[in-house]
């Protein structure tokens, strides 16, 4: 290097030494830049240890961004031309690669657009890939209405995420009644899950307004049909739903009634007002000229015709929407909670396992009968008091009021009855009236509130598992001996013919079970088996070839507990493990997967409950009550 005389250069030799400590000497150039107050004031530094100072320069990559930029549009080293629609846009190649993972595996791989240094794309507007090559430079893009579906799929096609999130947050900041289903179609075809979620979750919570816009009516029947099915939709009643299908089918009658069953049947007629059906649902063209709609028809009114043996209808159509004024609920009635007998009444909520109480029994009881009629009334008879007695007495529940009351006792003092309900009367089954097990059978008339015997069992019992199905009477089990062993004889009562048949044995015999009615087939659970050990066993009976089979069994034995149905799910509560051993646990069975799981728990611990599955107003649910838990 020459000396000070060689054009006013400065030689590092002749610069004097800055001294730091520990023999650390940085030269000072005289010809260094000093920076200006705006770079000072963006640069940040830290001190990193004793000897060692970090520089960021916080600026810097706008400003590299800015340069290359600058590079790209004098088109200064670039190595790439994308084509797109008769135009050519000149980029780089690594800054491609480095945005985009569709360029980085086109550039850095074996393809054959890698040797080339011109490439086309079709299938897409020029303006959309401008608008992303602008993006990779500049860190900024405009989103609008005129664009943001174009540069969204441009987007998803070269895998800037960014650019698609931020187009779908501009899509759902967008959003209203006259677009959701658009956005909800746009979303599921390129993979934008969230939003997709969120325009779905939008249109079913504001599904009144959305059925009354253009969109509605231009999708296709698959996505109807997804839409009407689901439970989360919210309306104000299953008549609104049905007005939704008919506009959809009137739009091109001609093209979609055909198969309008497949929408029909989304449409959960069994919850509509029956007149709404005789006016206009059976009055409308189509569904008279479908046989398939036709029978959907049917199915609702006989569901409605049929009041008590709505319990045995379970599908998708009798299901109430989360939305709707009504919930189905079980209802736990009375037992024993070590030994203490019980009043109270409570409801669970299958959906969200919240328990409330209701009106409490008059009385404390154990070891009774329960059933429900309709939607509207509960049926309590018979049953054991703390002071051991038998009782005769009956009593009503009704939700509408909230109330007990007291109706024509039986004839004879029961506990330890079976009770179901059939064809509009009720029917108390064998017990214990105080001395002796029973034999005869009574049968009570809501209309006139009378009972009168009908035909003896043919063997006196206990305990007994009772169900209605199909219009007959099933008495399985019972116990027939003074340690309460129980027995697998099933007896069968046709009431128009007031006469008793046996039916195939059960397979292992057993009293102290619970039994219930799910998709035609007759299931009884846990009870008492072989003298001394309470069982998980679980079988099935079908009527129609009058055979037994073994299901899963319970993860817990249970003696005397309480069974319900609620959305083609079986919910068993409480019972004995063994003596003085109460559950307080809840298991749900899973007819298709044949398998059972502890779902929940009781409030308390307790055995022979009754538990019925009830269809309750939400008002009455959520009133406030005093008392939330019945003393004895």
């Amino acid at each position: 290097m020459g000396d000070s005389s060689d054009g006013g250069a400065v030689s590092v030799s002749s610069t004097l030494p800055v001294n730091f400590g520990s023999n650390l000497h940085l030269p000072l150039f005289s010809s260094m830049r000093v920076p200006s107050m705006d770079s000072l004031v963006s640069n940040h530094g830290s001190t990193v240890s004793e000897d060692e100072y970090r520089f960021v320069e916080v600026s810097h990559p706008a400003q590299l961004l800015a340069g290359l930029n600058n590079l790209r549009k004098s088109r200064t080293f670039c190595d790439i031309t994308i084509c797109v629609d008769g135009r050519e846009f000149y980029c780089h190649k690594v800054i491609l690669s480095s945005f985009s993972p569709y360029f980085k595996a086109m550039f850095a791989g074996s393809m054959a657009e890698s040797f080339q240094d011109k490439i086309s794309i079709n299938c897409m507007e020029a303006s959309m890939v401008e608008l992303l090559l602008d993006f990779a430079y500049t860190s900024e893009v405009l989103i609008n209405k005129s664009n943001v579906q174009s540069l969204l799929s441009a987007a998803n096609l070269f895998e800037v995420l960014t650019v698609k999130e931020a187009c779908c947050h501009y899509l759902e900041q967008n959003m209203d009644e006259s677009n959701c289903i658009g956005i909800h179609c746009f979303a599921e075809i390129h993979a934008c899950d969230e939003l997709q979620q969120k325009s779905r979750e939008y249109l079913l919570q504001n599904f009144v307004t959305v059925w009354q816009q253009d969109e509605f009516v231009q999708i296709n029947q698959s996505k109807l049909v997804e839409i009407l099915s689901d439970d989360d939709l919210v309306c104000d009643s299953e008549e609104v739903v049905f007005e939704a299908a008919a506009c959809w089918l009137n739009y091109e009658i001609e093209k979609r009634k055909d198969d309008f069953n497949n929408v029909l049947e989304c449409v959960r007629l069994p919850l509509t007002n029956p007149y709404f059906i005789h006016d206009f649902v059976e009055s409308n063209i189509t569904i008279m000229q479908s046989r398939a709609c036709r029978k959907l028809v049917e199915e609702a009114k006989t569901f409605q015709l049929l009041k008590d043996r709505q319990c045995q209808f379970h599908n998708q159509r009798t299901r109430l929407r989360k939305s709707a004024v009504m919930t189905e609920v079980i209802v736990a009635v009375g037992g024993e909670d070590d030994k203490v007998v019980l009043r109270s009444v409570e409801t669970l909520d299958p959906n969200t396992f919240q328990w409330k109480p209701l009106a409490c029994l008059p009385f404390a009881v154990s070891k009774h009968g329960l059933v429900a009629s309709g939607s509207t009334y509960l049926y309590l008879a018979g049953g054991e008091y703390p002071d051991g007695s038998a009782s005769k007495s009956v009593w009503r529940y009704d939700s509408c009021i909230d109330c007990w009351e007291e109706l024509s006792p039986m004839q004879v003092a029961r506990s330890e009855l079976g009770v179901a309900m059939l064809d509009c009367h009720m029917y108390a089954v064998g017990g214990w009236d105080g001395s002796s097990r029973l034999d005869s059978v009574e049968q009570y008339s809501v209309t006139t509130n009378n009972w009168t015997f009908v035909s003896t069992m043919k063997i006196a019992l206990t305990s007994p598992a009772v169900a209605a199905m199909e219009g007959c009477l099933y008495v399985t089990g019972g116990a027939v001996m003074e340690d309460g062993d129980g027995i697998e004889l099933v007896q069968c009562y046709n009431p128009r013919t007031d006469k008793w048949t046996d039916k195939s044995s059960m397979l292992i015999p057993r009293s102290g079970s619970g039994a219930c009615v799910l998709n035609g087939l007759l299931y009884i659970i846990g009870g008492w088996h072989a003298s001394t050990e309470n069982t998980s066993k679980v079988e099935c009976y079908n009527p129609r070839t009058d055979q037994w089979v073994q299901k899963s069994a319970l993860l817990e034995r249970r003696y005397r507990p309480g069974v319900a149905v609620v959305s083609g799910k079986v919910y068993v509560l409480g019972g004995e493990e063994g003596w003085d051993r109460y559950h307080d646990t809840i298991e749900c069975y899973d007819p298709e997967t044949d398998s059972w799981e502890i779902v929940g728990e009781m409030q308390s611990s307790r055995s022979w409950l009754s538990c019925v599955s009830l269809v309750l107003h939400k008002d009455v649910l959520n009133r406030d009550r005093h008392t939330h838990h019945c003393t004895v």
